[in-house]
């Protein structure tokens, strides 16, 4: 008899995920589905980095290599975070992993404790609980705010950080998945100012530093003093279009660098070499492209936005970063009495036999995220108007709302929401 751990029974998945895997069942029957529900992009890696990776490998570097990451990828990520935003590193300063993700695992594996206290701003990214939960550590959520345009408050850091019985640790994720909330340099220098002196470390996961639409990326660990606090992490899967390769960096205190590093050896190994000098090539030659895609993204991000903005009963705040809109669906859901995600469910796979939307409520961040709905930017523009047409006609067919909640009641709506 099969007996899992009491982690893996109790781990929660990623939805975005389980929402893809449902898609792509719907489109393998014959159904058209919009996919707007993976943070995933719809363009080519680029050029630089794709023939690095094809010589790479047409030169054998397809063995092993060290565990912190190969020198050359390590001294340019150093360069390219200085020069992008203002770091003063080293390579020594960098470590290598398969994209931003595990470095969630490796900060709770390398620098916290049993029950030490998380500060989490939700909606959150769903694997930030599970890594912590690895390790045993609590999360503590506080609540973004649209009307604060989701951007995270230092005054929830000091509360946390006076009534906590052990607060080791902040999470910040900026520009924000998935509200596209922005954390100002004002933001940072209020919460690094409470942290610095402390033993209080911070996570700053910042996938999206190159989709910024309203003022600039500021990263925490290159405020003073504070790279001795903060673990940033970077990945190569949204500015650069390179997500199944599968590539990252973080950037630490040599000390932390170290600790992590011996936690990819005893794990992972290593990450592959000629993905390593992909990535290299990508930081060191493809700027342009990586720009010129971002700006393809900033017009879908708007043009989305505003469909969306049109539809009765969707209040959209316009993402000031990332390539996801997040619209306020509270109206729709209490008319309809469905919760949000079952109402992304609902576009997804009964308000039409032939075509579906896939998208994610918002509760699949936490449930904070409730009465929301996120959708990426992850198809052509043709697409996202189609999309974007069809809602309204779906959310008109009350017939098939009811019909659905009937067969899935665990997305009935249980108490409305209230409305401001």
């Amino acid at each position: 008899m099969i007996r899992l751990s009491s982690l893996v029974r109790n781990l929660t998945a990623e939805t975005a995920f389980t929402v893809l895997a449902l898609a792509r069942a719907l489109k393998a029957q014959g159904k058209d589905v919009v996919e707007l529900e993976i943070g995933d992009s719809p363009f080519p890696s680029p050029p630089h980095a794709k023939a690095a990776g094809i010589q790479a490998i047409e030169e054998n570097r397809t063995g092993y290599g060290p565990s912190l990451g190969l020198a050359e990828f390590r001294a340019s990520a150093a360069n390219f975070v200085n020069n992008e935003f203002g770091h003063n590193v080293t390579a020594e300063n960098i470590v290598v992993a398969s994209g931003a993700k595990p470095f969630e695992q490796y900060f709770a594996e390398a620098l916290l404790e049993p029950d030490d206290g998380v500060l989490l701003f939700s909606p959150h990214f769903p694997t930030y609980i599970p890594n912590l939960e690895r390790r045993g550590a609590r999360a503590v959520t506080v609540p973004l705010r649209v009307e604060d345009d989701f951007r995270p408050r230092p005054a929830d850091v000091a509360r946390f950080l006076e009534t906590d019985p052990e607060p080791r640790a902040i999470f910040l994720n900026s520009p924000h998945n998935p509200t596209g909330g922005i954390a100002t340099r004002d933001d940072l220098e209020a919460i690094a100012a409470l942290v610095r002196g402390t033993d209080v470390m911070v996570f700053s996961d910042e996938p999206y530093c190159h989709m910024v639409w309203r003022g600039r990326h500021e990263s925490i660990g290159a405020l003073p003093g504070m790279l001795d606090h903060t673990v940033a992490a970077y990945t190569f899967s949204k500015s650069y279009s390179m997500s199944g390769w599968r590539i990252g960096f973080a950037v630490a205190h040599p000390e932390v660098v170290t600790a992590i590093g011996n936690l990819i050896n005893t794990t992972a190994s290593c990450s592959p070499p000629f993905v390593q000098w992909a990535a290299r090539a990508a930081l060191e030659q493809d700027a342009a492209a990586r720009d010129e895609t971002m700006q393809l993204f900033r017009h879908k991000v708007e043009r989305l936005a505003a469909g969306l903005a049109k539809i009765d009963g969707i209040h959209v705040a316009p993402p000031a970063g990332t390539f996801y809109v997040f619209p306020d669906v509270r109206p729709l859901c209490n008319r309809l009495g469905i919760s949000s995600h079952g109402l992304a469910l609902y576009l997804l796979e009964a308000a039409d036999d032939k075509f579906g939307v896939a998208c994610l409520g918002g509760e699949s961040f936490g449930q904070a995220g409730r009465g929301f709905l996120r959708f990426s930017c992850a198809e052509t523009d043709e697409r996202i108007d189609q999309a974007v047409a069809f809602l309204p006609e779906a959310l008109s067919r009350t017939e098939r709302v009811a019909q659905f909640l009937k067969r899935r009641p665990e997305f009935v709506l249980g108490t409305p929401f209230e409305l401001h």
